[in-house]
């Protein structure tokens, strides 16, 4: 791996200076003349593996200031060798010792990715769609008789004095399978006296507070129902039981 020439030089000179500074600082702390050469090496060696992993690098630069600092107080007879400072000095190279190992264990095995664990896939129960309901298949048309459209009174009268058969739009549709409709018989009409049609001498003479369109409207019933009673067409019509059979008299039926 190349290297920049200067960065290698300032890194020399550095480690050059500092040694002198910290073999002085060991010789008067009480280090022999051999072993004290052991204290900047220890620094320097300490210096180059943080550098190097790339960790401990503040604390390598911060002892190396402390340890030259110290080193020169000591040197110009501004601080006293005393005892915290043997103690401080001595410390050294344990400590590098347990920092070098450490550093070295990580530079040479680097930790290994950690697989990452992919969180299991959540299963959620699908919903029922809603059941869409089949027509069932239809053989053939229900064999049920086909009403005619609903007639209201006053038509049924215009209708009593026109003709018979009626147009298109009035007859109910037949089919060749179905039971015919029984037809009700036309009903003679009912002219008062302010009519414009025969003379009332010809018209039936109704017996006292009966209706002549409830006759007519009875008349009907009684062609499509003949077995009704004079209590059921008085509760149809709204009125008392005697009333239905007066009606009912009137329309020509025996009640």
């Amino acid at each position: 791996m190349k290297r920049d020439p200067l960065e290698w030089g300032a890194l020399v000179a550095v480690l050059v200076v500092l040694a002198s500074a910290e073999y002085d600082l060991a010789r008067a702390c009480g280090f022999g003349t051999y072993v004290a050469a052991g204290v900047p090496a220890a620094l320097d060696i300490y210096a180059v593996r943080a550098l190097r992993a790339g960790r401990d690098v503040l604390v390598v630069v911060v002892a190396l200031i402390a340890v030259n600092a110290a080193a020169h107080l000591v040197t110009a007879e501004l601080l006293p060798v005393s005892w915290p400072l043997v103690v401080a000095v001595s410390a050294i190279a344990p400590l590098v010792l347990w920092r070098v190992h450490c550093l070295g264990d990580g530079h040479q095995a680097p930790a290994q990715d950690v697989p990452e664990v992919l969180p299991e896939p959540i299963y959620v129960k699908p919903e029922p769609a809603d059941a869409v309901p089949v027509p069932q298949p239809v053989d053939e048309a229900p064999k049920v008789p086909v009403l005619g459209p609903f007639t209201p009174v006053g038509a049924l009268l215009a209708a009593s004095a026109g003709t018979n058969g009626g147009t298109g739009t009035d007859q109910p549709e037949q089919r060749q399978d179905s039971v015919p409709e029984p037809r009700p018989e036309p009903a003679e009409p009912v002219i008062g006296s302010g009519g414009t049609g025969s003379s009332s001498d010809d018209a039936p003479e109704l017996p006292a507070g009966v209706s002549a369109e409830h006759v007519i409207t009875v008349r009907t019933w009684l062609a499509v129902e003949p077995e009704l009673t004079g209590t059921e067409i008085g509760n149809r019509l709204g009125k008392s039981d005697s009333y239905g059979r007066r009606v009912k008299r009137a329309a020509g039926a025996p009640s």
